[in-house]
């Protein structure tokens, strides 16, 4: 899932507009920072496959530092424990960290394991059972959050025009036929995963910065 964790981070903030934005819309794909990450590293292994879909072109054949359960919880852990200035925003920053691993599970293709290197892995795999619509169905969801998003926000006198832009762009840009993932996995390794890594962190890091900034400057009323 892609634009559906920014969607969760967005809808979060809304529903608690006291909590800065950064601990939860940056939050929301903190796993997928740290997985791009890992996989330039070479602590998560993937694999080309144009036939991986409905826009990944990838097989995650090993992702358990970051989206195995147990990674999950630690990794949320963490990311609410930077927060601890405030009891309330280190939870919902844990609780926005760990939706990415909740939100995963339905798309995913049973590649989400228990622990790292459990036998036992998890993922209902709308990915490979609906292929493009699955992203459709990613935007529906993406579209929900958002309603209720702007909905709440505008009671308050807050805009999410520009949020919502870039969510549409978001979407457009990792569609089936524009992903940036399909060139990566026509390269050869190791520049096909090393492309692949950091496309993932950056496609996290720099949309999520981007969301922080403008949902707080809009709570400012800039």
């Amino acid at each position: 899932m892609y634009v559906g964790h920014f969607a969760i981070g967005l809808a979060l903030k809304a529903r608690h507009p006291e909590v800065p934005a950064l601990p939860l819309v940056l939050g929301a794909g903190f796993l997928d920072i740290l997985n791009g990450l890992f996989i330039v590293l070479g602590w998560d292994r993937v694999a080309p496959d144009l036939r991986a879909g409905p826009y990944l072109f990838f097989d995650l054949r090993f992702i358990d530092w970051d989206h195995s359960l147990l990674a999950a919880l630690v990794w949320s852990a963490l990311w609410g424990a930077f927060f601890l200035r405030s009891r309330r925003v280190a939870v919902l920053g844990f609780v926005a960290a760990f939706s990415h691993f909740i939100a995963d599970w339905p798309v995913h293709n049973d590649d989400l394991a228990l622990y790292p290197y459990a036998e036992a892995h998890v993922g209902y795999g709308l990915w490979g059972k609906l292929g493009t619509a699955s992203w459709v169905l990613e935007g529906v969801l993406a579209a929900a959050l958002m309603a209720f998003a702007w909905t709440a926000a505008a009671r308050r006198g807050v805009s999410l025009l520009w949020p919502a832009v870039v969510l549409a762009v978001l979407f457009a840009s990792l569609s089936p036929w524009l992903s940036p993932m399909k060139y990566a996995a026509g390269l050869d390794e190791p520049w096909a995963h090393r492309l692949h890594g950091t496309l993932v962190c950056l496609g996290f890091l720099v949309p999520g910065a981007l969301l922080t900034w403008l949902v707080g400057r809009q709570e400012r009323g800039g």
